[in-house]
């Protein structure tokens, strides 16, 4: 069974985590080059990508839950079911992106003024809203494609999109923002731009990839959806994922929020600090996203057993991971020192914002494998909005904004702060785990396709 678990493990996570790699490079590029400009034109992307972050959150909770029933609908080999699955969530993602597109299109000075109240900040901001905005309706149809194919064993091919999308962005980031092969220099627009392009060449892509051999289609005509029973069980285990990712998401924003109104040296140290942090996170990721398609295809099956065995394999990696992550962040800090130009208060504080990560990556390693993976695999999805909820909005946000606000602390500490909610959660992680309630068979409960 060890040897059958490894050979999974590697089949599907090292492709997904290759590809969270290569998502986490696209922001590497725009700190290194936006960093090159000024500092605020990074202070100012930044912020303005926050709303990108929240989009994000709903697109999480769409793929999550398409990997609930995708997962578990491809271990019992009923392809049917599986395209009539990928149909309805396309649909509700393409409604959902179209608003964030016609947000950022339209009030892009308003989304800004979330974040940040320096004038500087809300210019630059509002001008990369505007150009970046029709990239965001194009992420949503270009990920459900993406989860798509993970789900249904093409991981390699759904990572080869994705990078290839990658390579293109930072290429076109160096040409566009400092004007590169005859094109003017744009800037913070630039950087917008390339994200835009390169969006839309992985859409196409997807689109072909999808229209070849055996691989699933989506079926246009079971956009609008047909079946009421599965749609009404689809939101039963997918609402709480999405509640947990805006409640989550919603908690980390204002960290953003609180770092925002401590000066554009705690903004671009911080803005650097979790670029770093994504950067180590990335296998992380990938087995808490890969371990859930593992997790979800022999709980399909019907093997109940060798589901539980590969549970307690995943949480043994990601503690290995998140260990490892952690000391890459530390050999990573002199090179990052180096290579961004940061103010010496602004540099000072990325310093520490560091070490402070490194530690912060074993819960964050073990919770996303735990509650957005192995739990979600299983239905199990309830469990992760009661935890965040209780951890950010209950202890860490508040005590944050007293933190900065009421008692004035200094940057740092305030910092430390916002950095404990994943190793909070911890032992109510662990105790849940053993309880073993997220070990279900969706498929044959009511409401199946």
């Amino acid at each position: 069974m060890r040897n059958e678990f490894m050979k999974k493990l590697i089949k599907i996570v090292i492709p997904i985590a290759f590809q969270q790699l290569m998502l986490s490079l696209v922001s590497v590029s725009d700190a290194i080059m936006l960093g090159r400009l000024s500092q605020n034109s990074l202070a100012a992307v930044s912020l303005a990508s926050q709303v990108s972050f929240v989009e994000n959150l709903f697109l999480a909770a769409m793929t999550i839950g398409f990997s609930i029933f995708g997962a578990q609908y491809w271990g019992k080999k009923d392809k049917e079911a599986f395209a009539q699955i990928f149909a309805y969530v396309m649909k509700v993602t393409i409604s959902i992106a179209f608003l964030f597109f016609l947000a950022a299109a339209c009030i892009p000075q308003r989304l800004m003024q979330i974040f940040t109240n320096d004038r500087i900040l809300l210019k630059g901001g509002a001008i990369y809203l505007r150009v970046v905005s029709s990239a965001y309706l194009l992420t949503g149809i270009s990920q459900i494609y993406l989860c798509m194919l993970k789900n249904s064993g093409r991981s390699s091919k759904s990572s080869v999109i994705s990078s290839a999308s990658v390579f293109i962005n930072i290429i076109l980031n160096a040409v566009f923002i400092f004007g590169f092969i005859g094109f003017p220099q744009m800037g913070i627009a630039g950087a917008a731009l390339a994200t835009v392009i390169a969006r839309f060449i992985e859409v196409l892509w997807c689109i072909f990839e999808t229209a070849k051999g055996d691989c699933i289609k989506l079926p246009l005509q079971n956009v609008g959806g047909n079946n009421r029973a599965f749609y009404k069980n689809f939101w039963k285990y997918t609402n709480p994922v999405l509640a947990n990712e805006i409640i989550w998401g919603i908690g980390f924003t204002m960290y953003s929020v609180i770092m925002g109104h401590l000066g554009t040296d705690a903004v671009a140290a911080n803005s650097i600090a979790n670029i770093v942090k994504n950067l180590a996170a990335c296998f992380c990721l990938g087995i808490g996203s890969g371990g859930s398609i593992i997790i979800g295809n022999e709980l399909g099956a019907g093997d109940l057993e060798t589901a539980k065995v590969y549970g307690r394999k995943l949480c043994h990696a990601s503690i290995v991971s998140g260990v490892i992550s952690g000391i890459l962040i530390l050999l990573l800090m002199p090179v990052v020192l180096v290579t961004i130009e940061l103010s010496p208060e602004a540099e000072y504080y990325l310093k520490w914002m560091l070490v402070m990560c490194a530690y912060y990556m074993i819960g964050k390693s073990v919770n996303s494998t735990v509650i957005a993976g192995i739990f979600c695999a299983g239905g199990d999805s309830r469990f992760g909005l009661f935890c965040d909820s209780a951890v950010m909005w209950c202890m860490v946000v508040p005590v944050g904004f007293i933190a900065a606000f009421l008692w004035d602390l200094p940057v740092l500490v305030v910092y430390f702060i916002l950095s404990l909610d994943e190793m909070l959660k911890l032992p109510a992680v662990y105790k849940h785990f053993q309880k073993y309630k997220w070990v279900n068979d969706l498929t044959q409960k009511e409401g199946v396709l």
